[in-house]
């Protein structure tokens, strides 16, 4: 498991060839301001996609967002559609893409440990619920 910087709240399964799963990692943004949020998020993620191109996230899940930001030196493109998953966000780069179950910021410090220390198993599957569901695996609840 890959830890961001321990401000950022966030936690990324590692690459893994053999281990695949709805989610790459989960998210605890402290607000639903998107672009504000992806600009703490943005250092963590580097390492592993390089700079942040775009991201799609599912509408009614943040406050309004704008089609361009300017995000961690560059411009992102963001896109909010009603197709995708409730409680995630798709984020792509140009080395790599992730998709995030985003917990609500309101989500108790508790089972928001539980919930982002449940991806620290490489062989558990995460698989995106509802926004007020916030459980990441199966075992998680």
């Amino acid at each position: 498991m890959t830890s961001a910087p321990s401000t950022t709240r966030v936690e990324i399964k590692p690459v893994a060839t053999d281990v695949t799963g709805a989610v790459d990692g989960a998210w605890w943004p402290r607000s639903l301001d998107l672009v504000a949020e992806l600009e703490e998020l943005a250092p963590a993620l580097r390492p592993r996609l390089g700079r942040i191109e775009r991201v799609s996230y599912h509408l009614g899940d943040w406050d309004a967002v704008p089609r361009r930001a300017a995000v961690d030196g560059s411009t992102v493109k963001f896109a909010g559609f009603r197709f995708q998953a409730p409680g995630t966000v798709d984020v792509l780069a140009e080395l790599h893409r992730v998709t995030l179950l985003v917990l609500p910021p309101e989500t108790t410090p508790e089972e928001a440990r539980r919930v982002l220390a449940a991806g620290e198993h490489r062989g558990e599957r995460g698989q995106p619920r509802g926004p007020a569901q916030s459980s990441w695996t199966g075992g998680v609840r």
